[in-house]
């Protein structure tokens, strides 16, 4: 089930979607060693002037990076859009993506993300100035238009692969639908025929048997999993394992779940420093008592800890008792 993202051969049809404050450097990794086949930045925007910031810094750390490094931008102006996907290059980008789904409104205020699905001249003008100035891959992440009666992804789909864009992600829901209501697998289906690119579906897949479901129904190349890989990242280990035997994996052991869960903290101070990494460890372990079912009153208690060390201690304490 392996295709190509330019000269890059993807192996294994499940991808990490680019989340904002959840696909970090140290979440990308951990998916990729999950069985992630691709995994993809977070979303930087466009306005290299704005790149000076703490939070930017972070998200521009490409070096260490697994292969192949593929980073999302964001914006409106194809002049800008040009110039960051240069810079992301240089910076050791391997793959650029661009973000037309984004359906959140400080995104759209600036008339970026899903909200370019509304002028098709000005997606087809930035695909191509991205895709002009950069020798990477460039990839597209879409949602199916702008609201119900506004659907055009089919057409955008065309004016993408038109445009030299190299594999398309498609989030099954329009922006008005953010992430309510059923997801359009039947315009993914459509989109898939259509064009001749790989094609990403996206939207709503929570476990292996849907994702067998997802690709069997639309024929797209690769599933992409955002939101349920939070607190699982072991979710694309599961994918890959169904829809190669057909057979479920059985869940990870509580100590490996230990195991991977104090890793991924550990990383975040190292990557983060003491007073931040803290801080974003408190949302993840979140996600992971989540997925745990946890009904103590741990999380209130981690949540209070300023400590790395103490932090680390109190897992430690949880996956014990």
């Amino acid at each position: 089930m392996a295709f190509n993202i330019g000269n890059f051969s993807i192996e294994k049809p499940v991808i990490l979607a680019p989340m904002a404050g959840v696909t970090d450097l140290p979440f990308r990794r951990l998916c990729h060693q999950h069985g992630a086949g691709l995994v993809v930045s977070e979303m930087v925007t466009s306005d290299v002037r704005l790149w000076d910031t703490n939070k930017s810094r972070m998200r521009l750390v490409h070096d260490a990076e697994v292969a192949p490094r593929s980073v999302q931008i964001a914006g409106a102006d194809p002049v800008m859009m040009a110039q960051a996907a240069r810079q992301n290059v240089e910076l050791g980008a391997q793959i650029i993506d661009i973000n037309m789904g984004c359906p959140a409104k400080k995104v759209l205020n600036k008339a970026a993300g899903s909200a370019l699905l509304q002028n098709e001249s000005l997606v087809q003008t930035i695909l191509e100035s991205v895709v002009s100035s950069v020798d990477v891959p460039v990839t597209l992440k879409i949602r199916t238009g702008w609201s119900l009666d506004q659907r055009n992804g089919l057409t955008i789909a065309k004016i993408a692969e038109q445009s030299g864009i190299q594999a398309l992600a498609v989030h099954g829901r329009t922006r008005a639908c953010k992430f309510k209501g059923d997801v359009e697998y039947d315009t993914i289906a459509k989109i898939k025929q259509s064009i001749s690119i790989p094609v990403f579906a996206n939207g709503d897949i929570q476990n292996a048997q849907q994702a067998k479901q997802v690709l069997d129904y639309t024929k797209a190349d690769a599933v992409m999993i955002g939101r349920a890989a939070q607190g699982r990242p072991w979710i694309f280990r599961e994918v890959n394992h169904y829809l190669e035997h057909n057979e479920l994996l059985p869940p990870p052991s509580s100590d490996e779940v230990k195991a991977i869960v104090i890793n991924h903290v550990k990383a975040l101070h190292d990557f983060y420093g003491s007073y931040m990494g803290t801080r974003i460890a408190r949302k993840h372990v979140g996600w992971y008592l989540q997925t745990l079912a946890d009904t103590t009153p741990f999380r209130s208690q981690f949540n209070r800890i300023e400590d790395a060390q103490e932090q680390l201690d109190l897992l430690n304490e949880f996956f014990v008792s």
